[in-house]
């Protein structure tokens, strides 16, 4: 029967058989040690007998060099606190508020973080050769843009965002929240751009229908039009290669993880907005980042308007009002002339146009695409066969969805409209009241018709 001994067993076996006339050599051999481990175990015996056979811990008595327990209990503070930071950036946060000890090398923070069980080692994947790493070398030279989802509301409605980011500095230009990324939409993102910041150089961007036809069978763009009219190279990536825009594409990673992965869905796209512009906002001047040496994007930005030529967009975009830009004041109204009130002719129906409004259904095609007498109502295709209640007069039209209000827009229908709509079945309603005007901070939705 084989009895396994122990450490200390074996130790002391072989030191008998050296006491017995054996030679050290032959004992290291048979037990598959080092001559030196077996002088070792010899004296260990002689001074202390059968104990100093035992293990003995290596740790040194005192550590100087390790990071003390303060420091130590704040690296792990800040973690808990902010999951997504990883050692550079505990190691700058610890140096701006104020280390209590020497501020700790990015090796010894993440040896804190490993030690606490506050992150998780993977073995690093090998870095790709045929990677370019490329930057221009000032503000303004360059812009990329994209498009990104993950807006969800309330109603389940997903938004996209367009964004923009400077190459240079990583300064987020752009990020406008839209219902649909039309080309339109982006390019009315674009202009508000240039209009706060001035027009850069140049502007890069993937090969979407938003912004060029490269693929399409159309002509110019609005984008194309846009940064032809400005003097703007606009660069487009190769297909299927999303690292070319990488710089837009890491924001967009990190608008996810720190924004809309913790954030719940928004009450409307206003509030989307709002959440996306304090976002933005501490971005840009107050969050460092790792590929600019731990600099702010405002730190290296400067705007451009200085330029000698002005900003040129097309008529259909300057119905765009600017959210960040100043209130104009608002021009003297001289008193006009009181004139003699024209007589009203009522119609024969005797319903005056102005108090007709009415209500009827439609079911969304197969397209998403809702007509009613020439106006057209996009509802996307995942809407595709439900009966949408509207509610219409010659001011603006309400879509309904079993009760619950998806959108409301400027109504283009005229009287003769509503009293088709009207004998087609359609029940006449109260009219809805009429809008307050604008004060110099309140929003207005503008509505341009058909898409360019």
């Amino acid at each position: 029967m084989l009895v396994e001994l122990s450490v200390v067993e074996q130790r002391y076996q072989a030191v008998l058989q050296v006491l017995s006339g054996a030679s050290v050599t032959e004992v290291a051999r048979r037990f598959g040690v080092s001559r030196q481990a077996v002088h070792r175990w010899l004296g260990r015996y002689r001074d202390q007998g059968l104990a100093g056979l035992a293990d003995r811990s290596s740790r040194p008595r005192t550590s100087p060099t390790r990071t003390p327990a303060q420091v130590e209990a704040l690296i792990c503070e800040l973690r808990r606190n902010h999951p997504r930071w990883g050692a550079r950036r505990l190691v700058w946060e610890l140096t701006r508020r104020g280390c209590p000890g020497p501020v700790p090398s990015r090796a010894t923070v993440h040896r804190v973080l490993v030690r606490h069980g506050l992150v998780q080692v993977t073995p690093r994947g090998r870095r790709r050769e045929d990677y370019k790493r490329w930057q221009r070398s000032e503000p303004m030279q360059l812009w990329q843009m994209d498009i990104v989802g993950g807006i969800m509301l309330a109603d389940g409605t997903e938004c996209k965002v367009v964004t923009g980011v400077d190459d240079y500095s990583r300064y987020c230009v752009a990020a406008t929240v839209v219902a649909r990324p039309t080309g339109r939409a982006v390019c009315s993102a674009l202009a508000t751009a240039m209009r706060r910041y001035g027009i850069p150089e140049e502007l890069l961007t993937d090969n979407g229908k938003q912004f060029t036809a490269r693929f399409g069978r159309g002509g110019e763009v609005l984008f194309d039009r846009i940064c032809r009219e400005n003097g703007i190279t606009h660069r487009l990536t190769r297909p299927h290669s999303p690292t070319t825009t990488g710089k837009v594409e890491r924001f967009h990673q990190t608008l996810r993880r720190e924004l809309l992965d913790e954030h719940g869905p928004f009450t409307s796209i206003e509030h989307a907005q709002q959440v996306l512009d304090a976002f933005v906002a501490d971005y840009n001047t107050h969050r460092p980042h790792q590929s600019l040496d731990m600099d702010r994007p405002a730190d290296r930005f400067h705007p451009r308007h200085d330029d000698h030529l002005p900003l040129r967009l097309p008529p259909a975009l300057h119905g765009f009002p600017d959210p960040h830009a100043e209130p104009e004041p608002e021009p003297a109204v001289e008193s006009p002339v009181q004139a003699e009130p024209a007589q009203l002719v009522m119609p024969a129906d005797g319903i005056d146009p102005v108090d007709l409004a009415v209500e009827f259904t439609r079911i969304v095609p197969a397209s998403g695409n809702l007509a009613v007498c020439g106006q057209q109502f996009w509802l996307g295709t995942h809407r595709a066969g439900l009966t949408i209640t509207l509610r219409a007069d010659t001011g603006t039209v309400e879509l309904l969805a079993a009760g619950v209000r998806i959108k409301k827009v400027p109504s283009r229908l005229m009287p003769q409209h509503l009293r088709q709509l009207l004998a087609e079945g359609g029940t006449r309603i109260q009219p809805a009241p009429k809008p307050a005007r604008p004060g110099p901070h309140q929003a207005v939705e503008v509505y341009l018709g058909h898409g360019l």
